[in-house]
């Protein structure tokens, strides 16, 4: 179930990727406009975290996953048929906000079973299903893309959004541990967000989230038009690279897990910040010294993928670890801060893409370096997570 509700934000962005170019072209619309169907679904989603983790927290899981899933599957239907780039940035929009309840749900859900040394192990398993279908979903959208059109390839989130609405329906169990009748009043909501955003630990943990995950955002922003129009290769060669970056980002939820028993959580970052930091320096080397191929730019990429399935699962669960309590409210805010991160980069991409390769690589590269340095201070200063004990549901 957590890879279901997880997942649904990998196949809902990486999917349609193989079709930006068709998809621009049919509707008539500019680079910018395109990139707008992905920074609006990004910037809404990341607003609707702040209204599903108080609604999780007050009236559970469980109802605000079937709302939610129920929408967006909606939504997805209704961005297959836009008939204008306009129709489709607005549904996107609404099948970001959606989409909101399934993940801030999915990682309070964890914190509500799981002391964050263990949720850290569940949720890079969790990761690793995730993986599999940003591996899969590329290539499914560059098959569609290539011999079907876009619109096949948005109509296939509304599948996987019904059959997992159908998943929670029939198979979970609430698992809040208590309700808070107060969690959606507005001072109740402030106060929340007050402790948890000035909790070092959570600071920490928010900054290494927000910048691995904005160097990924970035390269799934960008990649298409570098990869397709810059390089040459073909949609369904572009959804192979897109698959392979993800079989990487496997391999890294499966070293996270032998390094959280090994070095615990500020070890395996420690050590995750040095696969960042060199993927970084190998792929800004690579471009300023004129190698424009495809493996110049996908060979440091992997490496920067196994760096992101280490940060990203000790990241969501060292976040949310010092708030029992406020699972959903911490939840919500961490996600927020990443998604705001996210609609930056993507507002920045769709200004600066100039038919080079150089955007990419050395956007990459800063973020690389930002990951680094945070793996290195703020997370070794501040990352151990101070709690009490997990309260289980009955």
């Amino acid at each position: 179930m957590l890879t279901l509700l997880l997942g649904v934000q990998p196949i809902t962005t990486d999917l349609y990727l193989p079709a930006l170019p068709s998809l621009t072209l049919s509707l008539g619309a500019s680079v910018a406009a395109t990139q707008l169907t992905l920074s609006a679904l990004i910037i809404c989603f990341g607003a609707g975290q702040l209204i599903c983790g108080p609604l999780a927290d007050r009236f559970g899981r469980r109802p605000v996953l079937l709302w939610g899933m129920a929408l967006y599957t909606v939504a997805s239907v209704l961005s297959a048929l836009a008939p204008t780039i306009e129709w489709l940035i607005g549904w996107r929009a609404l099948q970001g906000a959606a989409m909101a309840a399934a993940v801030t749900c999915g990682r309070s859900i964890v914190r509500d079973l799981f002391q964050p040394h263990e949720g850290a192990r569940v949720m890079s398993r969790a990761l690793t299903g995730l993986g599999v279908i940003a591996m899969l979903s590329p290539l499914v959208g560059g098959m569609l893309a290539q011999w079907v059109n876009w619109h096949a390839a948005l109509l296939v989130l509304a599948l996987f959004g019904a059959a997992t609405l159908a998943f929670i329906a029939a198979r979970f169990e609430e698992t809040v541990p208590r309700l808070n009748p107060q969690a959606t009043q507005l001072g109740t909501l402030l106060r929340n967000w007050t402790a948890v955003a000035q909790n070092p630990t959570f600071r920490a943990w928010v900054a290494l989230l927000s910048l691995t995950y904005g160097g990924l955002f970035l390269f799934l922003a960008g990649s298409s038009f570098v990869f397709i129009d810059v390089l040459h290769t073909s949609r369904i060669g572009y959804g192979l690279i897109m698959a392979s970056n993800s079989l990487a980002y496997i391999a890294g939820t499966w070293l996270c897990r032998r390094l959280l028993l090994s070095h615990g959580l500020r070890g395996a970052v420690r050590r995750g910040g040095m696969l960042t930091f060199g993927a970084g320096i190998v792929m800004v080397a690579l471009s300023l010294a004129g190698v424009h191929e495809v493996w110049a730019v996908l060979l440091p990429q992997w490496l920067y993928a196994v760096g992101h399935g280490i940060h990203q699962p000790c990241g969501q669960a060292g976040a949310i670890g010092p708030f029992p309590d406020k699972a959903g409210a911490a939840a919500a805010l961490s996600g927020f801060t990443m998604m705001l991160m996210s609609f930056a980069v993507g507002l920045w991409v769709g200004r600066s893409l100039n038919g080079t390769v150089y955007p990419l690589t050395l956007g990459i590269g800063a973020f690389s370096a930002g990951v680094a340095l945070v793996a290195w201070t703020l997370v070794q200063r501040h990352g151990e997570p101070r709690i009490g004990t997990a309260a289980l549901p009955t």
